[in-house]
């Protein structure tokens, strides 16, 4: 007999998402469980249309309890986790079928692209998350919960879309339980990396740099997401002007992220904020730019976890043609734009134009 896979998701108040998710996964699963936390809108009609099993959960501002709770009434032998601001966007079927019939027991890992606002306008990261294990399997954490098994993980050729934090945002759900699992953990840097993220998106870029400090002093760099907490620190330090700490972190980890694009991109971003704040101390610094963002090009756009579409590509190719045109460097300044406009990227599409 084939081994079979459930959809499981916990929902509230997803109408404006729901469909589009259950629409893109459907054709993939035997079966969908949806456990609903309270909603008011049109969330249960639509996960009606789609024949799923729908339950009812009272809130307990734990993650991994829902979502366990939810597990609990799946029949699969797999299990599929989405959210209902997620949808899958290649064909996967083949994927999915080889995997849940292999005689082994792991779990999979998709690879998931958050749509959000950067600095510089719309940008996407991609991360690599577990979202395919075997019926047995559970959750821990009370928020951004992960799967608690010591199977190997791999991962497959699945992409996910996530755009429910893009001009929206979940904090004032998520910061209060973030901020109760730090009262339970206070040195645990995987909260405070999230609840820095959280702040980031509210644009209080000083909480967030309290909490990356907090996180940066916390790691071992053992964790898989150590390198986000260095460039997202770096970041906020950009953002808050607080730059005294910046030049020593860069010095201190070139060794340790060497492959990494969003690093390096980040690092020049940095060093201009750091000249233009001292030019008498600093200016010594500015071809430092230019070899940054040629590493970050040199490196290119690689899967490392957390990184940002763009850093290895055509946002780095467009920098570097602002700091040729900033250095009166015309001819090497269109050759960028030309390079980073090759990708479709408007900023450089036009300042070509406005170059003519």
């Amino acid at each position: 007999m084939k081994p079979t896979i459930s959809l499981v998701m916990i929902v509230k108040n997803e109408a404006r998402t729901l469909k589009r998710c259950l629409d893109s996964a459907v054709k993939y699963v035997n079966e969908i469980v949806v456990v609903d936390t309270g909603s008011t809108d049109d969330t249960k009609h639509i996960a009606q249309e789609f024949n799923a099993k729908i339950i009812d959960y009272i809130w307990k501002n734990d993650f991994a309890d829902a979502r366990n709770f939810a597990l609990e009434h799946s029949s699969g032998d797999w299990n599929l986790i989405l959210d209902a601001d997620e949808y899958i966007s290649n064909d996967c079927y083949e994927v999915i079928r080889n995997f849940i019939n292999q005689n082994q027991h792991l779990i999979g890992k998709v690879k998931r692209t958050d749509k959000f606002m950067g600095m510089d306008g719309v940008n996407y990261e991609q991360i690599y998350i577990s979202r395919i294990f075997p019926a047995h399997c559970r959750y821990k954490g009370k928020i951004h919960e992960q799967i608690e098994s010591d199977l190997p993980r791999i991962q497959l050729e699945i992409e996910i879309q996530h755009d429910g934090y893009f001009q929206q945002t979940k904090s004032d759900r998520n910061i209060p339980i973030l901020k109760l699992a730090i009262e339970e953990n206070p040195n645990d840097p995987y909260y405070h990396f999230h609840i820095a993220k959280e702040y980031r998106g509210l644009e209080d870029h000083h909480e967030a740099l309290i909490h990356l400090k907090k996180a940066y002093t916390s790691m071992t760099g053992l964790e898989g997401y150590a390198s986000n907490i260095i460039i997202n620190l770096l970041y906020a330090m950009i953002a808050t002007g607080d730059l005294e700490e910046g030049l020593m972190l860069i010095q201190n980890h070139q060794d340790f992220l060497f492959d990494n694009a969003d690093f390096y991109f980040v690092s020049a971003l940095y060093l201009l904020e750091l000249i233009l704040s001292n030019p008498e101390e600093y200016s010594g610094l500015i071809s430092s730019i230019e070899q940054f963002y040629k590493k970050a090009l040199e490196i290119g756009e690689t899967g490392n976890e957390g990184r940002v579409l763009g850093t290895g590509s055509f946002a780095a190719h467009h920098n570097l043609g602002v700091f040729y045109e900033v250095i009166g460097d015309l001819a090497k300044a269109k050759q960028q734009y030309l390079k980073a406009a090759a990708y479709s990227y408007e900023p450089s599409v036009q300042r070509l134009k406005q170059l003519v």
